[in-house]
């Protein structure tokens, strides 16, 4: 299992030692002296005790280069229980920041039930669209509507093979390391202006980094939230956490991450160390009493402070309300503009006086209506309020 192939040898020769070392640092190894030629590293076993691993890692290029470094990734394949083959491929991977999602659902280890694969896999990335929208703008519901740095992020993250354990979903993030021009402009601009720290600031790191720290922060809030409910044992504010990155969303991730049958999961993360990464990482454990507290949490928050602006409503005229003659409303079965294609659902509407015989002919006709304006959470549904504009289709 561990032994090095031939071509994974010759693969080996063309790993660079700077490579080799941002790799270990990475993954907890400490450079511990020098020795002739090379340098010594170690790492203490995680969860056993005894002796730590040790590897030499050259320095230069020499006859015996390759070598070497197939002994590295052998003593590596042994400490991570990897393959060789694996371990070479990820050092050859650009700067990334690592997430790792441990499942543990019924069954043999290292299998997962595919209805419990597809929620957390959903969650996973619902749960980088809320962090990358926090990063962004910090509050407490984020609106559907996603800028394009937040598309664009959730498309760069990729999952790599799963790791060992009961089920582990790896995926990772490529960081942009600003070239040393760009280095020195960020530099002279935080100098100048009104942020304490110039580079190294939060605000010069890679927006995938910033994505990353936020996910970090937002998932401990969430579970920091939780704790605090179960010993309180009442609802707390889990908006007083938005600024750190909790949000609604970021609950309903978590909350979909656990699936149907609310399994218990943790989170660990892994920083690139081209980016180095001072604040301390555990992992997380979400339990199923969290699950439940987080789920309650995310409702309250979109309750009291969910209202969207701006939405956009397709779809058709359900039902006329007349009960009430100063404020008429309609029910629309169709989707917002901002969600899944093919997410329906009823929305009541308060319509305006001059949207009463628009609605009216839609209802009749069975036309198509396009409604603009705010939308906010009501129990289990949502409402529109402030009505901007009411277009019938195909008038």
């Amino acid at each position: 299992m561990n032994a090095i192939t031939d071509a994974e040898f010759e693969e080996a020769v063309a790993l660079a030692p700077e490579t080799v070392r941002r790799y270990l640092s990475g993954k907890g190894w400490h450079a511990e002296r020098d020795m002739s030629g090379g340098e010594l590293w170690e790492r203490l076993p995680e969860d056993e005790p005894g002796p730590p691993f040790e590897v030499l890692v050259p320095l230069r290029r020499r006859r015996d280069y390759a070598g070497r470094v197939a002994a590295i990734l052998e003593t590596l394949a042994v400490a991570e229980e990897r393959r060789p083959g694996d371990i070479l491929r990820e050092m050859r991977l650009p700067p990334v920041d690592w997430q790792f999602l441990r499942l543990v659902p019924p069954g043999p280890s290292g299998t997962a039930p595919l209805v419990d694969l597809v929620s957390a896999l959903t969650g996973l990335k619902e749960l980088h669209t809320a962090a990358a929208s926090s990063a962004l703008t910090p509050q407490a519901v984020q609106p559907g509507q996603k800028p394009r740095e937040v598309k664009d992020h959730v498309a760069a993250v990729r999952l790599d093979q799963t790791r060992v354990g009961s089920y582990v979903v790896a995926a990772h993030t490529p960081l942009r390391i600003p070239s040393r021009q760009e280095a020195a402009w960020q530099a002279a601009l935080f100098d100048a202006g009104p942020f304490p720290g110039g580079p190294g600031s939060r605000a010069s790191e890679p927006y995938a980094r910033q994505v990353s720290r936020t996910l970090f922060a937002g998932v401990t809030c969430a579970r920091a939230a939780a704790d605090e409910t179960l010993r309180q044992d009442s609802l707390s504010d889990f908006a007083l956490y938005a600024g750190a990155g909790l949000s609604a969303n970021l609950c309903e991730a978590l909350v979909r991450i656990a699936g149907e049958e609310r399994r218990q999961f943790s989170m660990a993360f892994a920083w690139s160390s081209e980016v180095p990464m001072e604040q301390s990482s555990p992992p997380v454990t979400i339990t199923q009493r969290h699950v439940e507290i987080l789920d309650a949490g995310a409702k309250d928050l979109r309750e009291r402070l969910g209202r969207e602006t701006g939405a956009i409503l397709h779809g058709f005229v359900t039902k006329l309300h007349t009960e009430d003659r100063d404020n008429r409303e309609a029910t629309i079965y169709g989707s917002f503009l901002h969600e899944d294609v093919g997410r329906s659902r009823r929305v009541r509407v308060r319509l305006r006086p001059e949207d009463v015989d628009p609605a009216t002919r839609a209802w009749r006709n069975g036309f198509e209506v396009a409604v603009t304006g705010d939308v906010e959470s009501r129990g289990t549904g949502v409402r529109m309020r402030d009505v901007a504009a009411f277009v019938v289709r195909p008038e």
